[in-house]
């Protein structure tokens, strides 16, 4: 029915079949009884033929043998319905099954993994690639066994009916059916095409959305729909390709089938005019042919979808094998009891390049240490290295050397939940999910109460704002927060990692994007959340780290200056020019 290589691709799905090995028992089971009363059907017409029409038997064995047609009908009713139900019961389960599976394999990868692969990619192979899954096991297998069964039953059927027939129906099978399957991997190939080109629509699609403001503000909404139409029209011709691939498979299977029983039936009627067979016997043969006929276009029909599904299956089963850079530790270590002073942090001679740019250090020998409870900012140009130290403290990412320690502990030797669940941070670029105000901030800490979450907003000035919403703290943000201003989706999430309650506390830009009034009310609140945490802060407005304990300059990913606002200055380097330029001193 298919190529050994979709065999081989569709061994992935046994895992997810395995949990339900009864469901299909079960079905099989009605599978058995509804093939068998189909395959009674032409015995019980070949009685009513011979002894009704035929005039050899009584009313009595034409009465029983209608009865009989009937009671096969029934329980062929209803063991058809009971395996539809079963079958569509396991697409649908076992297709809930792999979309969560992939989705929690996709969202435990690293950066890495989402710096080359496309977030519309991984949505087409969890909606459009799953369905095929949902249609092969739901559908598709099922069809293939009861027609598997039809097929090798109804031969059985017409040997016993008439051997000579059945041998010469059997060799024009042979030779019918091999072109079907050499043809059928040319669709296979088509049906992966199809789909890698309808994921590259999706992927589209999807960053242009996310994009809106940008592509509008450039007025290039007719450019993007060019791009995008261009890239559903790159689908739609493989997709038609497959079409045809497909269309013509099936007329190739029907045709020579079809074909070579009408021969073979030609054989019989001639039979029955020489009395070699009764016309019962020819009508029971007809019909056992019909089944098999139909049973081969119908694997025909299926032959396509397990192709399809065989490609979708290759691709999700990508997903799931891929591998995060990130790995966690055989033994996890723990962090000791936690001071009231925050976490103690040391970075030893760490370098760093990302997988994409192995050629450039993001980082070069870079070796600090911050006490308990310290304050300290890291300033410098854009591409400095300063966002990326924060990523290599969440283990983002791991450095190529070097070792970075929390409390003493090498963050490797941390389960990745306890490392990060001692760190909370406020990033440049903003993230509100489309929850209410309270389940956004209550992300920082799913158990937290409500009295709790109030806090946290007052802490970081959010709280009179969102009073003032329609609907307060159960008012929905819209996504990505487009119902906020920029200010307020930057204290929300102040108010996220406020309410962690960390205690290492990363500041990436946390007051960027807050109006003078806001800056002042949010800088209060993070002076009183920085009391009892160690605090690194990223800033490019200087204002914000002159009260810190320390101030890092970074170029180039290497620390070239330490010390306080007051020593920098008067030391007239980097950071003096950086004063210099934003508070006009000289």
């Amino acid at each position: 029915m298919n190529s050994p290589s979709s065999i081989t691709t569709l061994k992935g799905l046994l895992p997810f079949l395995r949990p339900y090995l009864k469901q299909f028992y079960f079905a099989g089971i009605a599978l058995l009884v509804a093939a068998g009363a189909t395959l009674a059907i032409p015995y019980a017409f070949r009685q009513m033929i011979d002894m009704g029409f035929s005039g050899q038997g009584s009313i009595a064995h034409v009465d029983a043998a209608f009865i009989g047609l009937f009671a096969v009908a029934c329980v062929l009713a209803v063991a058809t319905a009971a395996r539809f139900y079963t079958v569509s019961l396991l697409g649908e389960r076992v297709t809930a099954d792999i979309r969560s599976a992939v989705y929690e394999h996709v969202i435990e990868q690293s950066p890495e993994f989402f710096e080359t692969t496309q977030t519309g990619e991984v949505l087409s192979r969890l909606t459009t690639d799953t369905t095929l899954i949902q249609t092969l096991v739901g559908t598709s297998i099922s069809m293939a066994l009861r027609n598997t069964l039809l097929f090798f039953g109804g031969l059985v059927m017409l040997f016993i009916t008439s051997p000579k027939l059945s041998s010469i129906i059997i060799l024009a099978l042979i030779l019918v059916v091999v072109p079907i399957v050499l043809f059928g991997r040319r669709v296979r190939s088509l049906s992966r095409d199809s789909q890698d080109r309808i994921a590259d629509a999706s992927a589209l699609a999807g960053e242009i959305l996310n994009a809106m403001p940008i592509v509008q503000a450039y007025t290039q909404e007719q450019h993007e729909a060019a791009r995008f139409k261009l890239s559903v029209e790159n689908a739609f011709s493989t997709a038609m390709r497959r079409v045809r691939a497909r269309s013509l498979l099936t007329v190739i299977a029907i045709l020579l089938v079809f074909g070579a029983i009408v021969f073979v039936l030609w054989l019989g009627a001639h039979a029955v005019m020489d009395q070699r067979m009764t016309g019962g016997e020819l009508s029971q043969f007809i019909l056992y042919a019909t089944v098999v006929a139909g049973a081969i276009g119908a694997l025909s029909e299926v032959m396509g979808d397990v192709q399809r599904a065989a490609g979708a299956t290759e691709r999700l089963m990508e997903l799931l094998a891929a591998k995060s850079s990130i790995a966690e530790p055989v033994t996890p270590k723990s962090l000791p009891p936690r001071s009231g002073n925050g976490a103690t942090l040391s970075l030893n001679d760490v370098t760093f390049h990302y997988p994409s740019r192995p050629d450039t250090e993001a980082l070069s020998h870079l070796t600090t240490k911050v006490a308990a409870g310290e304050t300290v900012a890291v300033v410098g140009s854009s591409g400095a290295g300063k966002t990326t130290l924060f990523q290599l403290l969440l283990r983002f990412y791991d450095p190529q050397q070097g070792q970075i320690l929390l409390d003493g502990v090498n963050i490797r030797d941390l389960t990745l939940h306890t490392l990060r669940d001692t760190i909370g941070i406020v990033p440049q670029d903003t993230v509100i999910f489309s929850a209410n105000a309270m389940e956004n901030i209550r992300y920082g800490r799913k158990n937290a109460t409500d009295e709790e979450v109030i806090q946290a907003a007052k802490m970081a000035a959010a709280h009179e704002f969102i009073e003032k919403l329609p609907e307060g703290y159960q008012s929905f943000l819209g996504e990505r927060g487009v119902r906020l201003s920029g200010g307020q989706r930057q204290r929300i999430s102040i108010a996220r990692a406020l309410l962690k309650n960390p205690a290492l506390l990363l500041l990436d830009e946390a007051t960027s994007a807050l109006d003078a009034e806001s800056e002042r009310l949010v800088q209060g609140a993070l002076e009183t959340a920085m009391q009892g945490r160690t605090t690194l802060i990223i800033a490019h407005r200087l204002a914000t780290v002159q009260r810190a304990d320390r101030i890092l300059v970074m170029e180039h990913g290497q620390i070239v200056e330490t010390g306080t606002h007051a020593s920098l200055v008067d030391q007239g380097g980097i950071y003096a020019k950086l004063a210099a330029l934003q508070f006009q001193t000289t």
